[in-house]
């Protein structure tokens, strides 16, 4: 791995509020069994980055590093991991614990990236494999930061939850990341979209 056995991260410790931000120096993470270490090469900002970093939470959760959502390359690969390699351009999930059905309450809020476990504000992270998607070839790094919690937030509330087919009509509230999202899936199924914005 290049870089030495530092890295960069942006740690909010001390107290909540943007001003205890800070670029601290951490080592390389090592992947255990199971895991992989990403390099990062985006992120994104969603509206609750700044509401866990400026209004808080639980201050037994700091120092964290916030940012839930990212783009990496596969740089280091634990034993025992099939479905990547080295070199894979993959997004975290946002949960971490949710890999597949329907929401269960000790699959999300334990396992949210950006608290309580450290974000994508951060050179190198490791985590598990089985947490991660590969990413579209299509899409740039910086699209494919965007899509864990505003893309897939819109798709299945429209798709999963929603049963959206053509020709119906869908409400988007605003144009926030999810809007955006929504108003473009549904476009793209056929429905008729509705935006309220001022």
């Amino acid at each position: 791995m290049d870089g030495g056995t530092l890295m960069r991260a942006l740690v909010l410790e001390g107290d909540f509020g943007i001003d205890n931000l800070k670029l601290k120096d951490r080592d390389v993470p090592k992947p255990g069994p199971g895991e992989v270490v990403l390099k990062m090469k985006a992120g994104s900002l969603n509206y609750r980055d700044l509401a866990t970093v400026t209004f808080g939470g639980n201050p037994k959760l700091l120092p964290m590093v916030p940012l839930s959502d990212g783009c990496g390359e596969v740089v280091e690969v634990g034993e025992g991991v099939k479905r990547l390699k080295k070199g894979d351009r993959v997004a975290p999930s946002f949960f971490q614990g949710w890999q597949s059905g329907g929401p269960v309450a000790e699959n999300l809020g334990p396992t949210a990236l950006g608290s309580p476990i450290d974000g994508c504000a951060q050179e190198y992270m490791c985590l598990s494999a089985e947490g991660m998607s590969k990413a579209p070839a299509n899409l740039s790094d910086e699209e494919v930061a965007c899509l864990p919690c505003a893309g897939l937030t819109a798709w299945r509330a429209l798709v999963v939850e929603g049963g959206l087919k053509a020709g119906d009509t869908v409400l988007v509230q605003g144009t926030g990341g999810v809007s955006i999202f929504a108003l473009q899936f549904a476009k793209a199924m056929g429905a008729r979209v509705i935006v309220t914005s001022s």
